[in-house]
């Protein structure tokens, strides 16, 4: 336990947070997306990372492709697989019981984490690349390069897909549908199309995250848990269906994990999240940049 840390180690620390918290932010924007517009929480989004994290690493290991490389085959295998999930097993639930929103995500995420292990035994998988072990020194400061590179892409695409949604005729549709399906109805919006292309790509935005992730991350069947409900907290933390909310929360979370688990211990890196969690819905259910509950 590190009472008093000198400002270069602090400084240290909150690096690595960032950089992990951009990786938060963009795992939390997928989940987000799809519960602002759709009005489900995917509980499955995890194990999606995690088919992603697998498909990299059976195209590195079989084919040699670096997950640089494959990160758009796995985001357009995961928007595939985002579009099929929306199309067989949500939209037969859309307008059900909140319980059978619930059973049919928790459903799919038994179902991928035995298919994981299944295919490729519970033993943990690397990918080891020529850059995996590779710093990069600003000053005293070090940084791990491939975790750099994870984060500059991440806010690249988090940039790219606001952008889409705000700038663009099929953005707008979206933010329309999620703000009010029947009047974006009204206005000819076709909510069936706009509902398919949002769970894909709140799928792809895990499938991207997945193969960053797997240069320095260990891939396994219940990886995606990990990642899962740290989004969750990020999206309370933001105000479920805020993308802007989930961002910055991604990066709040990460910083706030990191310095925890430096002051008191890092196997308890998660619990400082959870007590923000805790707070914020005891304080500020809505989330920080959520808009009031009405009652």
């Amino acid at each position: 336990m590190a009472l008093l840390p000198d400002p270069v180690t602090l400084l240290q620390v909150i690096i690595n947070g960032l950089l992990a918290g951009g990786i938060y932010s963009l795992v939390s924007i997928g989940l987000t997306l799809i519960y602002g517009t759709l009005d489900i929480v995917n509980f499955a989004h995890g194990e999606m990372l995690m088919v992603s994290m697998y498909i990299s690493y059976v195209l590195f290991t079989f084919m040699g492709l670096d997950p640089l490389l494959s990160m758009p085959i796995c985001t357009f295998f995961l928007f595939l697989i985002g579009v099929a999930t929306q199309k067989l097993l949500i939209n037969p639930v859309l307008r059900a019981p909140m319980q059978s929103q619930i059973f049919v995500t928790f459903g799919l995420l038994v179902f991928l984490q035995n298919l994981a292990l299944t295919i490729f035994s519970p033993d943990y998988k690397t990918i080891s690349t020529e850059y995996s072990a590779i710093p990069i020194r600003v000053g005293p400061i070090l940084v791990s390069y491939p975790k750099f590179i994870a984060f500059v892409i991440t806010i690249f695409l988090s940039g790219l897909l606001y952008l889409f949604l705000q700038k663009t005729d099929t953005g707008r549709a979206i933010r329309a549908t999620a703000q009010d399906r029947e009047a974006a109805e009204a206005l000819g919006i076709n909510t069936s199309f706009i509902y398919l292309l949002t769970f894909g790509l709140g799928a792809a935005c895990v499938g991207a995250t997945g193969a960053l992730i797997s240069t320095y991350f260990y891939i396994f069947p219940r990886v995606g848990t990990v990642f899962s409900l740290t989004a969750f907290v990020v999206c309370v933390l933001g105000g479920m269906g805020n993308y802007v909310g989930a961002f910055t929360g991604g990066l709040i979370i990460g910083i706030a994990e990191a310095v925890g688990g430096f002051l008191i211990d890092p196997k308890f890196k998660q619990v400082v999240s959870f007590i923000i969690f805790i707070v914020i819905l005891l304080f500020k259910p809505e989330g920080i940049f959520g808009k009031a509950l009405r009652e």
